[in-house]
């Protein structure tokens, strides 16, 4: 996510300095020259880089590191403006030199929705060669039969959308996502996966022995309903999402409990850990030190004031390094 305005001073005088160190520690000859009008970023030419640490999920070994697609989309969970300005910089030329950059630096799996924009996008590296592969979040559809255009794009995995996870835990209709997951192997023959921002979805599904081949694990529960809030709390928030600072721990602790490979999301807390690159890489550290050697991140990324690729890859490199489970 992109600096908060408070930073963004600072950041513009150290750009060059920071930017050149953050390259070399990525191991990745990419600069982000100034940005135009549209907020494009110039590419040179990659240095090879060595190998980003790996995981395995669904039996394909995938980077410990996955794009995250929120800031194209424009979930900034932020202000509205905050949003229009993510928007506006994802054009579609843009997302597609992003998603070129991100490749480069050695990122090969795509968190995406499916839309115009990104399935453009996907179609156009392709073109250029791109090796990429995406994966999308769905439900099932009323009469249980999931259409099989996802295939057409090559998905890595099929997630069930953990806003709907979440939704239809509360309404107790939660064999629906165990339905989803079945279908997705009966129909699509891909792995499947359960998304959600509430660790007692996650636990609940680990327990009951559901066939999800992974689960994706939001460390803030954001979804959590406001009369949730008001009772704990005795106030509830002015914006739509609320960040607790408790959140992060209870899910880290449930990614360790559970005995599937996790991907953790919202690990910079939509832009909340990103005050300064201190914050950033110890939310990295804090998340990839939290989660198990079989698991990783997901991360969205806004490269409109600073090359947060290089640097996100940089903090992976530092502190993802896959560990020896303890014994």
């Amino acid at each position: 996510m992109g600096e908060r305005s408070t930073e963004r001073e600072d950041a513009c005088r150290g750009r060059e300095s920071r930017r050149d160190f953050l390259a070399k520690a990525a191991g990745v000859a990419l600069t982000a020259a100034g940005a135009t009008e549209a907020g494009a970023v110039a590419q040179t030419p990659a240095a090879p880089a060595p190998a980003l640490p790996r995981i395995t999920i669904g039996g394909v070994s995938i980077a410990r590191m996955v794009i995250g697609c929120n800031p194209i989309g424009g979930w900034s969970h932020q202000t509205r403006n905050t949003t229009l300005a993510m928007t506006d910089y994802f054009t579609l030329e843009n997302t597609v030199r992003f998603l070129q950059r991100c490749e480069a630096a050695g990122l090969d799996t795509w968190l995406t929705y499916w839309d115009d924009k990104p399935l453009r996008a996907l179609k156009a590296r392709w073109e250029q060669g791109s090796q990429l592969r995406p994966y999308f979040m769905g439900e099932l559809p009323e009469g249980g039969r999931l259409s099989r255009e996802v295939l057409e794009y090559r998905t890595r995995y099929f997630v069930h959308h953990g806003n709907v996870t979440d939704g239809l835990f509360r309404a107790g209709r939660r064999e629906q996502v165990h339905d989803f997951v079945k279908r997705v192997h009966d129909q699509l023959g891909v792995p499947a996966g359960i998304s959600a921002h509430d660790p007692e979805c996650i636990r609940y599904a680990d327990e009951k022995g559901w066939e999800a081949d992974f689960y994706q694990c939001s460390l803030y529960y954001v979804t959590r309903p406001r009369e949730e809030v008001r009772a704990r709390l005795n106030a509830v928030p002015l914006g739509g999402s609320l960040f607790l600072d408790t959140d992060r721990d209870t899910m880290l602790s449930v990614i360790r409990q559970v005995r599937k490979p996790c991907l953790a999301f919202k690990i910079l807390g939509a832009g909340w850990h990103c005050g300064t690159d201190e914050e950033v890489e110890e939310a990295f550290r804090y998340a990839l030190r939290g989660i198990k050697p079989t698991d990783g991140i997901i991360v969205g990324m806004w490269p409109k004031f600073k090359d947060e690729i290089a640097q996100n890859v940089a903090f992976l490199r530092r502190h993802g390094a896959v560990r020896p489970a303890p014994a």
